[in-house]
């Protein structure tokens, strides 16, 4: 079923300052018909609601489109970035898309633009810069500063839009934003949309009484002011000059405006927390019939009139519309998970003469060919500048490539991580080093609920590669030792590479930055400068994606990855000699997505199966590589398969104790010895 004609009065979504200061009259008509088609698109959606025709819940926007409409149509929405909030249904409806392409959205239907994968009003639309929001507050402020540089590298005046509630104010990733905005200089309007509540908790629980939070800029070293976005009028004149002094400035800008939740926080809010005639108050400033007796004043109300009825009668053809679309199905969800495979670059067969360095140094040499050759990629971590980073991986990068491609970052990790994600999502391709493994569980939810999930709910590729120095055995403690591929790869939407040889990591930093989807390169710390081996151009760089067959033999296949793999082939080999049985021995490599034929043809072979790795034994990946291969062949073991992992403990500190910790090859040999009876 075809959607319906757009009405007239909705064919312009743009609002030059010029036309706001030349015809305000003509301006705020426009404004207006999008603020009416919001508010009875909103109204009609809680009533689909009730009936039971959408699912879930709804939030809406009722009292907050003297905000958010102006500000959407003076966005420029061909070069500009923004990500709305649950209150931002009319900020959605001007940036992209026919109201029944949002209204498919709420219905879940087979045409949703997120196939029915997202919530309501978590969609938008990356392809145009609208970045989908998660419900975790704050986490989509950092994506959009991504973007918006990306956009000003790429030499487009853009300014980045991010809006948050008053209790969103509070959480650690807005300050991480303002502060990595501030420092980076990023043309950013932060608005703050003040409504008194975050779901049922006031302002006064929120913060001190009495607090101002546009005040806050100061602290960040950028301007900031505060509107009533009740006064339509005033606020999109407000909104006009600082997206134009953004726009000119290239600085950051903090706004808190000061607007109205004429709802609750969602259907199923009752409001009861309310003081008594607190809500009565609202909607006397409510800034839709403050604006329509305004224009009626000036002598339009017959033109208000035939704009109220168009309007409504276009929402309803286009709710007819959504309704007759039939339901979704699960068709294509799984595939849809990563990004399609991306095609190799045109990498230079260099350097053609191989190179005898560490495995430190063999990252050191990725970067630099990447940096080289590709003019979209950017390296960036605590640390990488000046220093070359903590063991050195990016020594002499920013000498050669400058700071606007090789940059240290604020102890933000979580910001820096979000700011990444945006970059990548509008066709840069960064490389984030974290200091240490340990402190990406600071980045936690840009992780798993943004990078990971970007393609399976919205389409976009997230072309980012995180590296991650990790693992134990020297004496660094628990907050520097950790081994955290299963605790990330529970996730879904995560790749995984784990080298364990100099070649193998310099074909592994090539193999993740060329993919489309987020990438955890794990580098054990203990590899660093274990050794000098030759390093060069290696054309099937992407066989990094397969396990390796290192050892051949008939008596069990052992499946490792990391710093074990260099224990398990010292163990076997012992086992060779003094024991007179061979095994099998595979690096596994990449830990997502799992290649495992050739280790199954092994084990149809062998029929004794060991998986050794770092991490902690109780929900070790160890435990998914067993259940893997097991479950599918079961009845060709022999014996019951064999785990060698770390204790279910903190990492210790003492050298003693860390040796109990974790496996050795000593501790493996003996495990395997006694396995074998």
């Amino acid at each position: 079923m075809a959607f319906p004609t757009l009405p007239a009065c909705l064919a312009q979504r743009d609002l030059r300052p010029a036309e706001l200061a030349a015809n305000t009259d003509a301006a705020l008509l426009r404004i207006y018909a999008w603020m009416h088609l919001a508010r009875t698109a909103d109204n009609r959606i809680l009533d689909l609601f009730r009936q039971g025709l959408i699912k879930g819940t709804v939030t809406g926007g009722q009292g907050n489109e003297g905000l958010i409409v102006p500000l959407a149509l003076l966005a420029d929405k061909s070069i500009d970035v923004v990500s709305f909030t649950h209150r931002g249904f009319g900020g959605h409806l001007l940036w992209s898309g026919h109201l029944c392409d949002h209204l498919n959205q709420y219905c879940a239907n087979a045409q949703s633009p997120t196939k029915a994968r997202e919530g309501n009003i978590h969609h938008g639309d990356p392809a145009n810069r609208s970045l989908p929001m998660i419900s975790h507050l704050g986490a989509m402020l950092s994506n959009v500063l991504g973007s918006t540089d990306s956009q000003r590298r790429l030499g487009k005046p853009a300014v980045g839009f991010t809006l948050f509630g008053d209790g969103g104010s509070s959480t650690g990733d807005i300050h991480e934003s303002l502060n990595l905005a501030s420092l980076l200089s990023l043309p950013v309007l932060f608005v703050i949309e003040n409504n008194k509540y975050a779901y049922s908790t006031p302002v006064s629980e929120q913060f001190t009484a009495g607090t101002e939070l546009w005040k806050r800029a100061a602290g960040y070293g950028i301007e900031g002011f505060s509107i009533d976005a009740t006064d339509t009028e005033a606020s999109a004149k407000a909104l006009a000059a600082a997206i134009e002094k953004v726009r000119t400035t290239g600085r950051p800008l903090l706004i808190e405006a000061h607007t109205l939740r004429l709802r609750g926080h969602a259907a199923y809010d009752t409001g009861d927390y309310l003081l008594p005639g607190e809500s009565d108050g609202f909607f006397a400033r409510d800034p839709l019939p403050k604006l329509r007796a305004r224009l009626a004043a000036s002598g339009h109300s017959a033109q208000l009139d035939s704009l109220d009825a168009e309007l409504n009668a276009f929402i309803e053809a286009c709710i007819k519309v959504s309704l007759a679309v039939p339901r979704p199905t699960p068709d294509g969800m799984e595939a849809d998970l990563f990004a399609p495979d991306s095609a190799p670059l045109p990498w230079k067969a260099e350097p053609a003469k191989p190179q005898h360095i560490t495995m430190a140094q063999a990252i050191g040499l990725a970067h630099r060919k990447i940096l080289s050759e590709r003019p979209e990629s950017i390296v960036m971590g605590q640390d990488i500048g000046t220093y070359g980073g903590a063991f050195k991986v990016t020594d002499g990068l920013l000498k050669d490539f400058g700071r606007a491609r090789v940059f240290n970052t604020p102890l933000a990790e979580s910001a820096c991580t979000g700011y990444a994600i945006g970059l990548a999502l509008n066709g840069h391709r960064p490389i984030e080093e974290f200091q240490f493994a340990d402190f990406s569980t600071e980045a936690v939810t840009q992780i798993t609920q943004n990078a990971a999930t970007y393609h399976f709910r919205s389409g976009a590729a997230v072309p980012l590669v995180l590296r991650l120095p990790t693992g134990g055995g020297l004496t660094f403690g628990s907050f520097h030792s950790q081994e955290l591929d299963s605790f990330f790869l529970a996730m879904p939407g995560l790749k995984a590479l784990y080298p364990s040889t100099p070649q193998d990591a310099f074909n592994a930093l090539l193999a993740a930055y060329e993919d489309n989807n987020p990438v955890l390169l794990f580098e054990h710390k203990g590899l660093y400068r274990r050794g000098k081996f030759d390093v060069s151009w290696d054309a099937n760089y992407r066989d990094i994606w397969h396990p390796q067959q290192l050892r051949s033999g008939n008596f069990a296949t052992v499946v490792t990855y990391g710093e074990m793999v260099h224990l398990a082939l010292d163990a076997t080999d012992y086992l060779a000699t003094e024991y007179e049985r061979t095994f099998d021995v595979f690096d596994l490599r990449a830990l997502a997505p799992l290649k495992l034929d050739a280790i199954r043809s092994s084990l149809a072979a062998t029929h004794r199966l060991i998986v050794i790795h770092e991490g902690r034994r109780t929900h070790g990946f160890g435990a998914e590589l067993v259940a893997r291969l097991t479950e599918e062949m079961f009845f060709d073991l022999e014996a019951a398969p064999l785990r060698i992992a770390s204790l279910d403990l903190p990492v210790p500190f003492a050298p003693e104790l860390e040796h109990a910790y974790r496996p050795t090859k000593d501790s493996i040999i003996d495990r395997i010895a006694t396995w074998m009876g």
